[in-house]
């Protein structure tokens, strides 16, 4: 068995077209299923899980309502910032890949509704109870979003470990 060092990263091509795209394309198809069927909330799980109609002009839990604009450009800007990062092989080994792909993915995703809609469709809505903690609505886009900066931190500090592992060894 490869030890984990010797395992190439997949091709940045190969993850944004069996990954990116298809997760683009769940996301999209949820939020478009929602937008023109969800007549009422759906309990799925009663006190805990729900589906819902919610809309957000803002970032992450509503952080900058109202900036539908700036976050469009904010998406362009990072875009050609991650083109950019790629060319420069920032992105190399299979978390990192992994993370580009997931990021891609649910930045065009809320992209696309920034643009479509004038806002992004959130629609998994999740509490602790009647009484307990309530986590902002959020959506397939979002949960990308969120496992790409996993995939980053996990990487950068596993890369920080091995570094000073070798300073320790060397």
């Amino acid at each position: 068995m490869p030890s984990s060092e010797s395992v190439t990263a997949p091709s940045l091509l190969r993850l944004l077209a069996y990954v990116a795209l298809p997760l683009y394309l769940l996301d999209q198809a949820t939020k478009l299923w929602v937008h023109f069927y969800l007549a009422e909330h759906i309990e799925v799980i009663p006190g805990f899980f729900e589906i819902i109609y919610a809309t957000n002009t803002g970032a992450a839990f509503g952080i900058g309502r109202n900036n539908n604009a700036f976050f469009i450009g904010l998406s362009a800007v990072a875009a050609v910032a991650m083109f950019f990062l790629n060319r420069a092989r920032v992105f190399e080994g299979p978390a990192l890949r992994w993370g580009l792909a997931l990021l891609v993915s649910g930045m065009l995703g809320n992209l696309t509704d920034r643009i479509y809609h004038g806002h992004v469709i959130d629609f998994l809505d999740f509490h602790l109870g009647a009484a307990g903690p309530h986590w902002p609505a959020f959506n397939v886009a979002d949960s990308c979003i969120c496992g790409a900066v996993a995939l980053f931190l996990w990487s950068s500090f596993r890369e920080l470990r091995g570094s000073e592992a070798a300073k320790e060894g060397g």
